[in-house]
């Protein structure tokens, strides 16, 4: 039998400067199921049964240059107290997005309170040893992969098959369901974290926001992939020490800290079957306008073909404020009868507010923020299972063209 589970990691790296706005693109990551056939969104198994069990490491780094800066002073259940507040409200900031069942409503697991565990050793190194099924922050914690630049990491593993289970984790309802989640930040004495209330004091000029951060890799907890809009949560670096993404949230605006891009991906991933607002969709193709562009380009495999513009960023801008409401990357389609992913340049933008006019942008992925960034086309295809197949690289080697409109 093959691997029952699939290992993901998503590191968030550190910004040295402000950047301007840019478009944006949610995502989210995939799995091929073991038996084959189409790829399949990541996310967890909202279920009475099946509660998000969430716990954090105590054990934090104690070297000269404060790791995480409180109000609270180090080394007191004051602190540990301020640390577990910022950690709770970035969960609620998810859990705050209307037209979603990830709230503690629909999803009573978002009750618990946050477990406390002790051992340094809650997030190992090795990706392989830790398949645990316990989903854990932890802040006391080296690794390779936090390479020059990187902040934190979160590290998913998935189901690919129903009946798949990892350490305390239940048996997968589906392919594709998150069984275990860890996220690890840098514990070197170079990176400072603050907690909100710390972050307004003039000692936390070059420390990065925490509460930012946790919301970023609680995104991925959730099966969402980097967005390349430069303000939103899910991009892939960081605000510069000192500054918060978007605004604190509020009890009138529980998720103000997200883009509606944000927004858009987890409707996307956890609907609320009683929405009513946010159930448009913008289906379409990016196709080159010599099709003969595409001939230079090598087949990604024997079971799959590009016959598309793969990896633009498709963005959808409510035409009557300018607002950008969201944006995904164009890539492929499968026909489950048929697998697997064909390359032909889909794109299908779900979840948009209805009773609004829509404007749609085509672009290559050249900005701040580069195809490596991005998992996607990657997830869509699979080595391991009949028929293979193998994800071209996005394309970025095209030009964008407004033609006029015709009379």
């Amino acid at each position: 039998m093959k691997r029952a589970i699939a290992c993901l990691t998503i590191a968030l790296f550190s910004a040295a400067m402000i950047f301007t706005p840019a478009v944006q693109a949610y995502s989210f990551v995939s799995t091929v199921p073991q038996s084959g056939g189409c790829p399949q969104p990541n996310s967890w198994n909202l279920s009475v049964s099946s509660p998000l069990d969430r716990q954090w490491s105590t054990s934090l780094p104690s070297l000269i240059s404060p790791v995480i800066l409180t109000v609270a002073a180090a080394g007191t259940s004051a602190q540990l107290d301020e640390i577990e507040q910022a950690i709770s409200d970035s969960f609620s900031v998810w859990a705050g997005v209307s037209g979603t069942t990830f709230n503690a409503v629909a999803f009573p697991g978002l009750e618990a309170p946050l477990a406390r565990v002790t051992s340094p050793n809650s997030c190992t190194n090795d990706a392989e040893s830790n398949v645990d099924g316990l989903n854990t922050i932890c802040f006391n914690q080296s690794s390779a992969a936090f390479t020059p630049g990187v902040l934190a990491f979160t590290r998913t593993f998935t189901a690919n098959a129903p009946g798949a289970s990892v350490g305390t984790s239940g048996p997968a309802a589906f392919a594709g369901q998150i069984l275990d989640a860890d996220t690890l930040f840098c514990n070197t004495g170079e990176v400072t974290f603050a907690t909100p209330a710390a972050l307004a004091t003039s000692q936390a000029a070059g420390a990065y926001d925490l509460e930012s951060l946790l919301t970023h890799e609680l995104g991925h907890w959730m099966g969402l992939d980097h967005s390349a809009l430069i303000r939103a949560m899910m991009f892939p670096f960081a605000p510069p020490p000192g500054q918060f993404l978007g605004s604190r949230p509020t009890t009138q605006a529980p998720d103000g800290p997200l883009s509606d891009d944000d927004r858009t991906g987890i409707r996307v991933l956890y609907p609320d079957p009683n929405d009513t607002l946010n159930i448009g969709a913008i289906r379409g193709q990016i196709l080159p306008a010599n099709p003969f562009a595409l001939a230079a380009l090598p087949a990604p495999s024997v079971g799959s073909s590009v016959t598309g513009m793969v990896g633009a960023q498709v963005v959808s801008v409510d035409a009557d404020t300018g607002a950008i409401i969201a944006g995904v990357f164009s890539s492929g389609s499968c026909n489950a009868s048929s697998p697997p992913t064909q390359f032909d340049g889909s794109y299908d933008l779900e979840r948009l507010p209805v009773g609004h006019n829509y404007n749609l942008y085509a672009e290559p992925l050249v900005g701040i923020a580069l195809p490596a960034d991005f998992v996607v086309p990657a997830d869509l295809c699979s080595q391991d299972v009949t028929p293979s197949c193998i994800a071209p690289a996005a394309n970025t080697n095209f030009n964008v063209r407004t033609l006029p409109t015709a009379p």
